[in-house]
């Protein structure tokens, strides 16, 4: 087992290296700073004998895989994203006290890129080059991976496991379960008549969509993990006229496989019934992310990790989406956050425990040092 104690030089650098990619601005939409940052890690990765694939995207900033020399062996992906969720000139600081660290992806998730940067660092300085380790770094998860997730799933049938480095838990628990998420898009279509002369000659619209909202809400389910949310309706056209129309968004979450095919399959019950006589229903769909299932495979591997590492890691499973949920149903043994601890992401409150990077570099270097020489 590696014991890598990290001295302050090298604290006060990875220190610096965070602030100089959290004050670049790589709102999702940033094309510019998405890129501009993607470029710093391509060059702190290539200095370390990294070798990068890009995939060009036009609108997006570029999806980056670095690579590592292989050799016989585990292969590991270490996972992470670019993007962060403010645009320009809305949240855009570095602040910093005895304790935290205050500014947008400080733990969500450039925090977390910079503790796998470092420990790869670590390994390099110990080893003198790196195997079998790669680390993909995405442009979009923070507007659900829609076009990353395919580059992601291509790859991750190359790999036996797979570290995400999404912000820590509380307690520094590492992730081992997330919900699954879908979405819908509802329109419904009715026919205008003047509410007070004509009504019976009208289809309410908005009418069938509130009974439909209803009946997609009876769908949740809070002991089974099944969350369904009705996030914004729009419809008609007037006080005094029938709606013609009326168009919902809604989400569900899912902590098992099971329930999703049980709301999928009611969803499509309710959309295609017509509760207001003559009208029509349109429904889109999709599921983003699918859940991350906790299973014995992975939690076999983190009692070995336990032991590797002499800590006692707790675990916790998280209502929210990552890419960790990509990788594991590709049947990859999969890890989340591996970050620092931070909160208040997606927030102009965001900010991340500096202790905390101590921790999570310090485990991550004994487990990848494990892998250079056990291989």
């Amino acid at each position: 087992m590696c014991i890598y104690i990290i001295q302050k030089s090298e604290k006060m650098n990875y220190l610096e290296d965070l602030k100089k990619i959290v004050k670049i601005n790589s709102y999702t939409t940033n094309k510019s700073g998405v890129d501009k940052v993607g470029l710093q890690m391509k060059t702190w990765l290539e200095n370390i004998g990294f070798s990068t694939t890009t995939y060009k995207r036009e609108f997006i900033g570029d999806h980056l895989l670095f690579k590592s020399t292989k050799k016989t062996g585990k292969k590991i992906l270490l996972l992470g994203h670019n993007d962060t969720v403010f645009p320009q000139d809305y949240f855009e600081k570095w602040d910093e006290d005895d304790n935290w660290i205050y500014g947008p992806g400080v733990c969500d998730m450039k925090g977390g890129n910079i503790v796998a940067l470092q420990a790869l660092r670590n390994i390099y300085e110990k080893n003198g080059q790196i195997f079998n380790i790669d680390f993909l770094l995405v442009s979009d998860e923070e507007t659900g991976s829609d076009d990353s997730k395919e580059v992601s799933s291509s790859i991750a049938k190359n790999y036996d496991y797979c570290f995400v480095f999404e912000a820590a838990g509380k307690n520094l628990e590492l992730v081992t379960s997330r919900k699954g998420v879908g979405r819908y898009i509802v329109k419904i279509d009715g026919k205008a008549a003047h509410a007070g002369t004509s009504y019976e000659k009208g289809i309410n619209a908005n009418l069938e969509g509130a009974i439909k909202l209803q009946k997609y809400s009876e769908l949740m389910d809070i002991n089974k993990g099944t969350i369904i949310n009705v996030g914004k309706c729009e419809g008609g056209i007037g006080i005094n006229t029938v709606s013609p129309h009326f168009e919902m968004m809604f989400e569900f979450r899912f902590d098992k496989k099971s329930e999703k095919q049980r709301v999928i399959k009611a969803v499509e019950e309710i959309s295609n019934t017509s509760f207001v006589k003559g009208s029509a229903c349109h429904l889109d769909g999709i599921i983003q992310r699918d859940v991350m299932e906790e299973n014995q495979e992975q939690l076999d591997y983190l009692k070995f990790l336990e032991e590797l590492t002499k800590l006692k890691i707790p675990k916790e499973h998280r209502g929210g989406v990552s890419d960790a949920n990509i990788v594991s149903n590709c049947g990859v043994i999969t890890l989340d956050g591996f970050g620092p601890y931070g909160y208040g992401d997606h927030t102009l409150k965001e900010r991340a425990l500096k202790s905390s990077f101590e921790q999570r570099i310090q485990m991550m270097t004994e487990i990848l040092d494990y892998y250079q020489n056990n291989n």
